[in-house]
């Protein structure tokens, strides 16, 4: 009996004993490492300065520039680091006096602030080297791709040229949307009697999938004259680009129409059904109004690749702005040319992929309401 009351007076203790407190993670080792960066970062802008001053000898703009360029790290950067350091060492003066809330705090704002200098002093970084790249070996890199009189020249009628490309890219758009609702709807063609669709609609997507867009494009815009196919042997070679991404691309795009198609419930389909509805009904008003607006933001993507594939069409001697600009390289042996047909994709491309982030984004809030 008396084991037993010792037994249980040890085990009240133990459980009435608070839990052993564990210190937070030390916030100072990493504000340390954020005023090590911030001195990295002051002495490399300063190296680069000087760097490029020498390759523009008699101008005072770089010099000028790195020195704007290390007053304003030291008064952004340093004075989150410094702080950070503060607070690692606010955080340990609080946990040995037993303020355990406050040690927390001060340790968690001492990582976030040394955490933010660190991110920045990437960035800074990151800069620094794509300036030293530009510069080095007596500016040779900045002769060779952004070379002013050379992209002069060539803007207007590399601009120009670029049209093609835009038409290409809406052309094969409207017809890729086409077909590939087309092919996703065979696929998922019903019953006994849709085995042979969807058994022809699947190998076809596989090939198309597995097979690279420019080697489509050369069978197609070599292949169809040499064979003297009626109708489609006299296209010209920008009728050959939109056919040949039309079918490239028609089989992802019918993968894209698909997954929105089965994403929708299937409580949805069996209760238009039972109304009465028959299936091409059924698809028409409740399934692919819902769908399309689903795969909207992945549809973005894929034209967005599509536009980007349209500089392959110049291996058919489509004259592109690809091709337009690879003219004028030739003719000066400089790329600066091929920088502006790059400089024009991102001018398009970059608004599209905004406006699928906010697409995405938009569906995540609805579905999140919902």
């Amino acid at each position: 009996m008396t084991v037993s009351s010792d037994l249980l007076t040890v085990l009240k203790a133990e459980r009435t004993e608070p839990p052993k407190a564990t210190p937070p993670r030390p916030a100072l080792p990493l504000a340390a490492a954020a005023v090590a960066a911030v001195l990295v970062t002051v002495t490399l802008t300063a190296a680069t300065a000087q760097s490029v001053s020498n390759v523009l000898p008699g101008s005072g703009l770089p010099v000028a520039g790195g020195a704007v360029a290390v007053a304003v790290a030291v008064l952004t950067l340093l004075k989150p680091a410094l702080r950070a350091v503060r607070s690692g060492r606010a955080a340990a003066a609080a946990w040995s006096q037993g303020r355990r809330a406050d040690a927390r705090r001060a340790a968690s704002e001492g990582r976030e602030d040394a955490r933010t200098v660190l991110g920045w002093c990437l960035a800074a970084l990151v800069l620094l080297g794509a300036i030293w790249f530009l510069f080095a070996n007596d500016r040779a890199v900045q002769r060779t791709f952004l070379d002013g009189e050379v992209i002069g020249i060539s803007l207007r009628e590399t601009a120009s040229a670029f049209g093609t490309n835009l038409f290409i890219a809406v052309a094969a758009q409207i017809l890729i949307l086409v077909w590939g609702l087309a092919l996703a709807l065979a696929r998922m063609a019903p019953g006994r009697t849709g085995r042979p669709l969807r058994l022809l609609a699947t190998a076809y997507i596989d090939g198309f999938r597995a097979v690279p867009a420019i080697i489509v494009i050369y069978l197609i815009g070599f292949g169809l004259p040499l064979a003297e196919v009626p109708v489609l042997s006299s296209l010209s070679p920008v009728w050959f680009a939109i056919l040949a991404l039309t079918l490239t691309y028609g089989a992802y795009v019918a993968e894209v129409f698909r997954a929105g198609i089965e994403s929708i419930a299937p409580g949805q389909s069996a209760a238009a059904r039972s109304l009465g509805l028959s299936h091409s009904a059924t698809l028409r008003h409740v399934v692919l109004p819902q769908a399309t607006r689903r795969v909207v933001p992945p549809l973005l993507n894929d034209f967005i690749s599509l536009q980007k594939d349209t500089a392959l069409v110049n291996v058919i001697g489509t004259i592109d702005a690809f091709n337009q600009s690879k003219i004028f390289a030739s003719n000066h042996f400089n790329l600066s040319s091929v920088t502006v047909v790059a400089a024009l994709f991102i001018l398009i491309t970059i608004p599209q992929a905004r406006l699928v982030d906010r697409l995405v984004a938009r569906e995540q809030r609805r579905g999140k309401g919902a």
